[in-house]
Protein backbone atom coordinates (compact mmCIF):
# COMPACT_ATOMS: atom_id res chain seq x y z
CA UNK A 1 0.00 0.00 0.00
CA UNK A 2 1.05 3.44 -0.65
CA UNK A 3 -1.13 6.69 0.79
CA UNK A 4 -0.71 9.71 -2.00
CA UNK A 5 -2.52 12.64 -2.09
CA UNK A 6 -3.74 14.08 -5.54
CA UNK A 7 -5.46 17.60 -5.63
CA UNK A 8 -6.94 18.81 -9.00
CA UNK A 9 -7.31 22.59 -9.53
CA UNK A 10 -9.79 23.12 -12.16
CA UNK A 11 -12.08 26.22 -13.41
CA UNK A 12 -14.68 26.12 -10.93
CA UNK A 13 -13.45 23.93 -8.06
CA UNK A 14 -11.01 22.19 -6.14
CA UNK A 15 -10.43 19.32 -5.26
CA UNK A 16 -8.35 16.30 -3.38
CA UNK A 17 -8.27 12.86 -2.75
CA UNK A 18 -6.16 11.10 0.09
CA UNK A 19 -5.81 7.43 -0.91
CA UNK A 20 -3.91 4.07 0.17
CA UNK A 21 -3.52 2.20 -3.41
CA UNK A 22 -2.97 -1.12 -3.91
CA UNK A 23 -1.67 -1.59 -7.37
CA UNK A 24 -1.14 -5.10 -7.22
CA UNK A 25 -5.07 -5.32 -6.60
CA UNK A 26 -6.18 -2.32 -8.53
CA UNK A 27 -8.09 -0.94 -5.48
CA UNK A 28 -7.80 2.46 -4.22
CA UNK A 29 -8.95 2.87 -0.60
CA UNK A 30 -10.58 6.29 -0.23
CA UNK A 31 -9.51 7.93 3.33
CA UNK A 32 -10.25 11.75 2.51
CA UNK A 33 -12.45 13.59 -0.71
CA UNK A 34 -13.57 16.89 -0.32
CA UNK A 35 -14.74 20.12 -2.74
CA UNK A 36 -14.21 23.56 -2.69
CA UNK A 37 -16.15 25.71 -5.21
CA UNK A 38 -13.08 28.68 -5.45
CA UNK A 39 -14.12 30.12 -9.59
CA UNK A 40 -10.70 29.89 -10.28
CA UNK A 41 -11.41 30.83 -13.67
CA UNK A 42 -13.34 34.00 -12.38
CA UNK A 43 -13.44 36.07 -15.50
CA UNK A 44 -10.37 34.27 -17.17
CA UNK A 45 -12.18 34.15 -20.75
CA UNK A 46 -12.72 37.86 -20.99
CA UNK A 47 -9.56 38.90 -18.70
CA UNK A 48 -6.86 36.39 -19.82
CA UNK A 49 -5.57 37.04 -16.60
CA UNK A 50 -6.91 35.36 -12.87
CA UNK A 51 -8.50 37.68 -10.64
CA UNK A 52 -6.64 38.59 -7.23
CA UNK A 53 -9.99 37.31 -5.25
CA UNK A 54 -10.06 34.22 -6.82
CA UNK A 55 -6.80 33.21 -6.49
CA UNK A 56 -7.13 34.11 -2.22
CA UNK A 57 -10.25 31.64 -2.35
CA UNK A 58 -8.36 29.28 -4.18
CA UNK A 59 -5.11 29.26 -1.80
CA UNK A 60 -7.32 29.36 1.47
CA UNK A 61 -8.17 26.17 0.28
CA UNK A 62 -5.01 25.22 -0.60
CA UNK A 63 -4.08 25.79 3.21
CA UNK A 64 -6.86 23.60 4.80
CA UNK A 65 -5.71 20.68 1.93
CA UNK A 66 -2.44 21.08 3.33
CA UNK A 67 -3.46 20.30 6.59
CA UNK A 68 -5.48 17.62 5.90
CA UNK A 69 -2.56 15.77 3.81
CA UNK A 70 -0.46 16.15 6.54
CA UNK A 71 -2.84 15.01 9.02
CA UNK A 72 -2.74 11.78 7.01
CA UNK A 73 0.71 11.38 6.79
CA UNK A 74 0.11 10.68 2.97
CA UNK A 75 4.24 9.50 1.39
CA UNK A 76 3.51 11.57 -2.08
CA UNK A 77 1.52 14.99 -3.25
CA UNK A 78 0.53 15.32 -7.15
CA UNK A 79 -1.21 18.76 -7.67
CA UNK A 80 -2.53 19.11 -10.95
CA UNK A 81 -4.29 22.41 -12.18
CA UNK A 82 -6.15 22.56 -15.47
CA UNK A 83 -8.04 24.66 -17.84
CA UNK A 84 -8.32 28.78 -16.14
CA UNK A 85 -4.35 28.56 -15.54
CA UNK A 86 -3.85 27.25 -18.68
CA UNK A 87 -5.58 30.17 -20.28
CA UNK A 88 -4.37 32.88 -18.07
CA UNK A 89 -1.61 35.38 -18.45
CA UNK A 90 -0.60 34.81 -14.57
CA UNK A 91 -0.26 31.56 -13.92
CA UNK A 92 3.43 32.09 -12.35
CA UNK A 93 1.35 33.65 -9.42
CA UNK A 94 -0.70 30.89 -8.92
CA UNK A 95 2.45 28.47 -8.90
CA UNK A 96 4.27 30.48 -6.40
CA UNK A 97 1.13 30.50 -4.33
CA UNK A 98 0.44 26.56 -4.27
CA UNK A 99 4.28 25.77 -3.95
CA UNK A 100 4.52 27.95 -0.70
CA UNK A 101 1.47 26.49 0.31
CA UNK A 102 1.62 22.66 -0.06
CA UNK A 103 4.92 22.44 -0.88
CA UNK A 104 4.78 20.82 -4.45
CA UNK A 105 4.82 22.79 -7.81
CA UNK A 106 1.41 22.54 -9.65
CA UNK A 107 1.43 20.72 -13.03
CA UNK A 108 -0.63 23.10 -15.94
CA UNK A 109 -1.12 19.60 -17.33
CA UNK A 110 -2.54 19.30 -21.20
CA UNK A 111 -5.98 18.90 -22.40
CA UNK A 112 -4.87 15.29 -23.63
CA UNK A 113 -3.25 14.89 -20.62
CA UNK A 114 -6.32 15.64 -18.29
CA UNK A 115 -8.48 13.08 -20.72
CA UNK A 116 -6.33 10.01 -19.83
CA UNK A 117 -6.23 10.83 -16.12
CA UNK A 118 -10.08 11.30 -16.26
CA UNK A 119 -10.55 8.22 -18.45
CA UNK A 120 -8.07 6.00 -16.25
CA UNK A 121 -9.82 7.15 -12.41
CA UNK A 122 -13.58 6.34 -14.29
CA UNK A 123 -12.80 3.24 -16.37
CA UNK A 124 -10.21 1.26 -13.94
CA UNK A 125 -13.31 0.08 -11.55
CA UNK A 126 -15.33 -1.14 -14.32
CA UNK A 127 -12.78 -3.92 -15.67
CA UNK A 128 -15.59 -6.96 -15.89
CA UNK A 129 -18.62 -5.52 -15.52
CA UNK A 130 -21.02 -7.62 -17.63
CA UNK A 131 -23.58 -4.88 -17.89
CA UNK A 132 -21.72 -2.38 -19.40
CA UNK A 133 -20.23 -2.84 -23.01
CA UNK A 134 -17.00 -1.52 -24.63
CA UNK A 135 -15.99 1.07 -26.19
CA UNK A 136 -16.50 3.50 -23.37
CA UNK A 137 -16.80 7.02 -23.92
CA UNK A 138 -15.97 9.46 -20.73
CA UNK A 139 -17.36 12.87 -21.03
CA UNK A 140 -15.73 15.45 -18.19
CA UNK A 141 -17.86 18.32 -18.12
CA UNK A 142 -15.78 20.88 -16.20
CA UNK A 143 -15.66 24.87 -15.55
CA UNK A 144 -13.87 25.89 -18.49
CA UNK A 145 -13.19 22.84 -20.76
CA UNK A 146 -14.73 19.32 -21.42
CA UNK A 147 -12.17 16.19 -22.31
CA UNK A 148 -13.71 13.51 -24.40
CA UNK A 149 -12.07 10.05 -24.28
CA UNK A 150 -12.60 6.67 -26.21
CA UNK A 151 -11.20 3.58 -25.06
CA UNK A 152 -11.11 0.62 -24.23
CA UNK A 153 -8.75 -0.77 -21.90
CA UNK A 154 -6.71 2.04 -22.61
CA UNK A 155 -7.21 5.47 -24.07
CA UNK A 156 -7.50 5.00 -28.23
CA UNK A 157 -8.61 9.36 -29.01
CA UNK A 158 -9.01 11.77 -26.30
CA UNK A 159 -9.64 15.69 -27.50
CA UNK A 160 -10.24 18.73 -24.61
CA UNK A 161 -12.63 21.31 -26.35
CA UNK A 162 -12.90 25.05 -24.61
CA UNK A 163 -16.87 24.90 -23.46
CA UNK A 164 -17.40 24.07 -19.49
CA UNK A 165 -20.42 25.21 -17.25
CA UNK A 166 -18.36 28.47 -16.16
CA UNK A 167 -16.92 29.54 -19.60
CA UNK A 168 -20.54 29.05 -21.41
CA UNK A 169 -22.45 30.90 -18.43
CA UNK A 170 -19.64 34.08 -18.57
CA UNK A 171 -19.64 34.30 -22.23
CA UNK A 172 -23.61 34.08 -23.04
CA UNK A 173 -25.11 34.55 -19.81
CA UNK A 174 -23.85 37.60 -17.89
CA UNK A 175 -25.00 41.04 -18.78
CA UNK A 176 -24.08 43.91 -16.62
CA UNK A 177 -21.94 42.01 -14.58
CA UNK A 178 -24.98 39.74 -13.74
CA UNK A 179 -26.25 36.19 -14.52
CA UNK A 180 -29.38 36.10 -16.59
CA UNK A 181 -32.20 34.78 -13.93
CA UNK A 182 -33.64 32.96 -16.19
CA UNK A 183 -31.45 32.79 -19.87
CA UNK A 184 -33.12 34.05 -22.98
CA UNK A 185 -34.23 31.79 -25.93
CA UNK A 186 -30.79 33.62 -28.03
CA UNK A 187 -28.72 33.18 -24.98
CA UNK A 188 -29.51 29.85 -24.70
CA UNK A 189 -29.35 29.54 -28.37
CA UNK A 190 -25.58 31.01 -28.27
CA UNK A 191 -24.65 28.44 -26.10
CA UNK A 192 -25.66 25.28 -27.97
CA UNK A 193 -24.43 26.78 -31.07
CA UNK A 194 -21.02 26.99 -29.36
CA UNK A 195 -21.41 23.41 -28.07
CA UNK A 196 -22.05 22.25 -30.94
CA UNK A 197 -19.56 23.92 -33.12
CA UNK A 198 -16.82 22.18 -30.08
CA UNK A 199 -18.36 18.67 -30.71
CA UNK A 200 -17.37 19.03 -34.46
CA UNK A 201 -14.31 19.93 -33.17
CA UNK A 202 -14.16 16.87 -31.37
CA UNK A 203 -15.27 14.69 -33.99
CA UNK A 204 -12.51 15.23 -35.67
CA UNK A 205 -10.03 13.44 -33.94
CA UNK A 206 -12.32 11.14 -31.58
CA UNK A 207 -15.13 8.43 -32.54
CA UNK A 208 -17.94 9.91 -30.57
CA UNK A 209 -20.36 7.60 -31.86
CA UNK A 210 -18.02 4.51 -31.71
CA UNK A 211 -18.89 4.52 -28.02
CA UNK A 212 -21.37 1.93 -26.80
CA UNK A 213 -21.24 3.28 -22.68
CA UNK A 214 -21.56 6.73 -21.91
CA UNK A 215 -19.78 7.94 -18.59
CA UNK A 216 -20.29 11.04 -17.33
CA UNK A 217 -17.69 12.76 -14.27
CA UNK A 218 -17.59 16.08 -12.91
CA UNK A 219 -20.11 18.10 -10.66
CA UNK A 220 -22.62 19.00 -13.69
CA UNK A 221 -22.98 15.37 -14.22
CA UNK A 222 -23.83 14.32 -10.97
CA UNK A 223 -25.79 17.24 -9.62
CA UNK A 224 -28.21 16.06 -12.82
CA UNK A 225 -27.60 12.94 -11.37
CA UNK A 226 -28.46 13.83 -7.98
CA UNK A 227 -31.66 15.91 -9.20
CA UNK A 228 -33.16 13.13 -11.53
CA UNK A 229 -33.26 10.45 -8.45
CA UNK A 230 -34.61 13.96 -6.18
CA UNK A 231 -32.29 13.21 -3.50
CA UNK A 232 -33.27 15.17 -0.58
CA UNK A 233 -29.16 15.85 -0.19
CA UNK A 234 -26.30 15.36 -1.93
CA UNK A 235 -24.90 11.47 -1.94
CA UNK A 236 -21.93 10.57 -3.63
CA UNK A 237 -22.91 6.55 -3.06
CA UNK A 238 -26.45 6.76 -4.39
CA UNK A 239 -25.30 9.19 -7.21
CA UNK A 240 -22.00 6.71 -8.37
CA UNK A 241 -22.62 4.55 -11.21
CA UNK A 242 -26.37 5.67 -11.35
CA UNK A 243 -27.79 5.47 -14.90
CA UNK A 244 -29.95 8.81 -16.03
CA UNK A 245 -32.37 8.31 -19.19
CA UNK A 246 -31.73 11.18 -22.41
CA UNK A 247 -35.21 12.16 -22.13
CA UNK A 248 -34.57 12.51 -18.07
CA UNK A 249 -31.74 14.69 -19.05
CA UNK A 250 -33.86 16.57 -21.59
CA UNK A 251 -36.26 17.30 -18.68
CA UNK A 252 -34.16 18.85 -16.67
CA UNK A 253 -32.13 20.71 -18.50
CA UNK A 254 -35.39 22.24 -19.62
CA UNK A 255 -36.14 23.33 -15.76
CA UNK A 256 -32.81 24.58 -15.05
CA UNK A 257 -32.68 26.56 -18.07
CA UNK A 258 -36.38 27.88 -17.24
CA UNK A 259 -36.05 28.49 -13.80
CA UNK A 260 -34.98 31.20 -11.52
CA UNK A 261 -31.88 31.63 -9.00
CA UNK A 262 -34.03 31.56 -6.24
CA UNK A 263 -35.59 27.76 -7.83
CA UNK A 264 -32.72 26.14 -8.11
CA UNK A 265 -31.17 27.08 -5.30
CA UNK A 266 -34.08 25.24 -3.44
CA UNK A 267 -33.05 22.07 -4.76
CA UNK A 268 -31.69 20.18 -1.55
CA UNK A 269 -28.58 18.25 -3.68
CA UNK A 270 -27.62 21.60 -5.07
CA UNK A 271 -24.29 23.38 -4.14
CA UNK A 272 -24.18 26.85 -3.87
CA UNK A 273 -21.17 26.92 -6.09
CA UNK A 274 -22.96 25.38 -8.80
CA UNK A 275 -26.04 27.02 -8.86
CA UNK A 276 -25.12 30.28 -11.82
CA UNK A 277 -23.53 27.70 -13.72
CA UNK A 278 -25.88 24.06 -13.68
CA UNK A 279 -27.74 25.30 -16.57
CA UNK A 280 -25.13 25.75 -19.32
CA UNK A 281 -23.53 22.59 -18.08
CA UNK A 282 -26.65 20.39 -18.30
CA UNK A 283 -27.03 21.40 -21.77
CA UNK A 284 -23.48 20.27 -22.16
CA UNK A 285 -24.48 17.18 -21.42
CA UNK A 286 -27.82 17.00 -23.31
CA UNK A 287 -26.10 17.56 -26.45
CA UNK A 288 -23.73 15.21 -26.00
CA UNK A 289 -26.30 12.36 -25.51
CA UNK A 290 -28.05 13.67 -28.35
CA UNK A 291 -25.42 14.05 -30.88
CA UNK A 292 -24.23 10.03 -30.41
CA UNK A 293 -27.57 9.26 -30.02
CA UNK A 294 -26.90 8.26 -26.09
CA UNK A 295 -29.92 6.31 -24.25
CA UNK A 296 -28.32 6.83 -21.11
CA UNK A 297 -25.48 8.14 -19.12
CA UNK A 298 -23.54 6.14 -16.86
CA UNK A 299 -22.22 8.65 -13.68
CA UNK A 300 -18.96 8.35 -12.47
CA UNK A 301 -18.13 9.66 -9.24
CA UNK A 302 -14.41 8.52 -9.76
CA UNK A 303 -12.83 10.77 -12.34
CA UNK A 304 -9.90 12.67 -12.67
CA UNK A 305 -8.42 13.07 -8.98
CA UNK A 306 -8.86 9.11 -9.20
CA UNK A 307 -6.74 9.29 -12.11
CA UNK A 308 -4.19 11.26 -10.86
CA UNK A 309 -3.88 9.24 -7.77
CA UNK A 310 -3.62 6.58 -9.49
CA UNK A 311 -0.32 7.94 -11.83
CA UNK A 312 1.23 8.63 -7.67
CA UNK A 313 0.93 5.80 -6.90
Amino acid sequence: MTRVAAVDCGTNSIRLLVADADPETGELTELDRRMTIVRLGQGVDRTGRLAPEALERTFAACREYAAVVKEYGAERLRFVATSASRDAENRDDFVRGVLDILGVEPEVITGDQEAEFSFTGATRELTGRTDLTRPYLVVDIGGGSTEFVVGDDRVRAARSVDVGCVRMTERHLVHEGRVSDPPTEEQIAAIRADIEAALDLAEQTVPLREAHTLVGLAGSVTTVSAIAQELPEYDSTRIHHSRISRDRVREITEWLLRSTHAERAAVPSMHPGRVDVIGAGALVLLAIMERIGAEEVVVSEHDILDGIAWSVA
